[in-house]
């Protein structure tokens, strides 16, 4: 490990209690819990999110996203994830992980201003959508003005946090940011510190992180 790696927070991407337990006895700095990772991961049930808050020592953050495909949703979405945000809320989580895009392939600000009012004080993360925008560093500028939100989750508007590393790079050091950047994107232990280093970025997520 290098003195570099010390200062890193590794975030791993996980659908059920033994990959939970499995990511954090590795090392795992943060959870993020979802359902169907075939999917990209959706949001997951009460019942499990509890049993990680009770098992783990490590912060729990869950996906709240109704369904696969596209991040532009439907008002009667919207509001089943404002159930979820309240639901989970009382359960105890560290924080929530959303991301929603309008038809115009940018931030639904309107409606990410509200969940984010409606998770406080809980940690937020926007995430891949944003990789979906049609100007990602227009996106993150956007959401760096929403009070609230913690951290994005990107791989810089590609397939894999590598190869959006130059854009990682210009969004970490945009004089403007005070969100933190989760670098994604087919990270894994071999490659882990290599991207941290070439982009500055200190968060990493991953299916394989750990």
């Amino acid at each position: 490990m290098t003195s570099h790696s010390k200062h890193l927070i590794f975030e791993a991407c996980v659908d059920s209690l033994e990959d939970a337990i499995g990511a954090q006895l590795r090392g795992a700095n943060r959870i993020e819990l979802c359902s169907a990772l075939d999917q990209d991961g959706l949001t997951p049930s009460v019942e499990l999110t509890r049993q990680c808050i009770e098992t783990l020592t490590i912060p729990v953050m869950v996906m709240i996203r109704p369904r696969g495909g596209h991040f532009v949703y439907s008002e009667a979405e919207i509001q089943h994830m404002e159930i979820d945000i309240a639901r989970f809320k009382e359960v105890g989580v560290d924080g929530v992980v959303f991301g929603l895009l309008n038809k115009q392939n940018s931030i639904d600000v309107v409606n990410t201003r509200k969940l984010t009012k409606l998770a406080f004080p809980l940690e937020v993360t926007f995430h891949k959508a944003i990789d979906s925008t049609d100007d990602i560093l227009k996106a993150f500028k956007e959401l760096n003005s929403i009070k609230g939100i913690t951290r994005v989750l990107t791989s810089g508007g590609t397939n894999t946090a590598w190869n959006g590393r130059v854009v990682l790079k210009t969004m970490n050091n945009l004089p403007e940011r005070r969100i933190q950047i989760i670098a994604a994107g087919k990270i894994l232990p071999e490659n882990r510190v290599q991207i941290a280093e070439f982009t500055g970025v200190t968060e990493l997520h991953g299916k394989k992180i750990v």
